[in-house]
């Protein structure tokens, strides 16, 4: 498996957590991802571990359950883990290949590295967190609540 520079590009840059990032800092995300084959019926992630990784499929299909129940099943283009790469957090969710699978990993040491040689990156990951954040808000929190909330003002 070759994935092209320019296809890890695409991929990357479809990722919301690096909306904002220039060309030149998804080509070094892309130059740190490793690329994986997994065969069909292996776990990729388990719920409660804890993460280290974040994946995008290439190719195949991975299946997501949340304490047992099916949530999603993802495709090309699609990823997942990218929370963990911010906060090491347990794994809200299991991930398991329904066929051969091709990903591009990132592990969230190699992107701890990346941030600390591009700094620029930092602040925009914190931009668009932002903005997921206030959306999320605007559509799922009643003004109600944030009147009564000074906290979330």
């Amino acid at each position: 498996m070759n994935v092209t520079k320019k296809h890890r590009l695409e991929l990357l840059g479809r990722v919301w957590l690096f909306a904002g990032c220039s060309r030149k800092e998804l080509s070094r995300l892309a130059d740190t991802a490793t690329e994986m084959e997994v065969p069909g019926d292996k776990i990729l992630t388990e719920q409660g571990s804890v993460g280290r990784h974040f994946m995008v499929i290439v190719e195949g299909e991975v299946e997501v359950t949340r304490d047992g129940t099916q949530i999603a099943v993802l495709g090309p283009g699609d990823f997942f883990g990218e929370m963990s790469l911010l906060d090491g957090e347990p794994r809200t969710a299991t991930a398991v290949t329904l066929a051969p699978t091709q990903v591009l990993m990132l592990t969230t040491t190699d992107f701890t590295r990346v941030l600390e040689s591009m700094p620029s990156v930092d602040r925009k990951l914190l931009t668009v967190l932002a903005k997921r954040l206030r959306d999320i808000e605007a559509r799922y929190v009643p003004a109600s609540d944030l009147r009564a909330r000074s906290d979330l003002v």
